[in-house]
């Protein structure tokens, strides 16, 4: 690239482009490079958990909106209206497809074995995918949702209406929020796994941002 400049800092540390390396005195070059060099061994050695790491990553996001949306379910007010009854059905609806595309196999995304999922869990886990297959994923097929038709006939006229009844837990299931906090733990869990592993096979430490999760799953008293 042509006028980009030999050297350059931000908040915390100077960057040296290869052009500048190359006007340095000999020494101090062949130290930069031996330095260049052993970090590239030590990155060669963490390839495979680097690349498990990416694809933790990229399973982030859905465990980040899950928990975003249950807190929206427990905390959104309902009212007698089919605006409210369809935002539920909404928030239901991206609760139960987010959640079970952490357990489906994906390219490039990390899956959660359900092999992992608590003993106490799987019935409640259970029922997710159930619904989603049946319901959420495709039309028809689960006792949650129903459609009849009503056939009236005055004489002359035949008359028609549908009829839908559909079934929904109102600000979402209760056990719900332990899921959520399964599956956050677990990711999180995962990826120290990995980073105390990378420790033991290059000897250095490796570490990674992270803070307190959101507070997002209680429904308000």
């Amino acid at each position: 690239m042509k006028n980009s400049p030999l050297l350059w800092e931000d908040d915390k540390k100077i960057i040296i482009s290869q052009e500048a390396i190359k006007l340095l005195p000999k020494e101090i070059r062949e130290e930069i490079e031996n330095y260049v060099s052993h970090g590239s061994e030590m990155l060669e050695k963490a390839d495979a958990d680097i690349q498990n790491l990416i694809r933790l990553g990229m399973a982030m996001p859905a465990v980040a909106s899950l928990s975003y949306i249950y807190h929206r379910l427990r905390t959104t007010q309902f009212e007698i209206t089919m605006e409210s009854a369809f935002e539920q059905e909404m928030l239901t609806t991206a609760f139960v497809v987010t959640y079970s595309r952490l357990f489906v196999s994906t390219t490039g995304a990390s899956r959660i074995s359900e092999k992992k999922i608590p003993k106490h869990l799987k019935k409640i886990h259970n029922e997710l995918i159930e619904i989603r297959n049946q319901r959420y994923a495709h039309n028809g097929g689960h006792d949650s949702i129903q459609s009849s038709i009503e056939i009236t006939f005055d004489g002359e006229v035949f008359d028609m209406k549908m009829n839908c009844n559909l079934s929904m837990h109102i600000g979402g299931r209760d056990e719900w929020e332990e899921l959520v906090k399964f599956v956050n733990q677990y990711v999180y869990d995962q990826i120290f796994k990995i980073l105390n592993r990378l420790r033991e096979k290059t000897g250095y430490k490796w570490t990674f941002p992270h803070g307190p999760s959101p507070d997002f799953g209680s429904k308000p008293e």
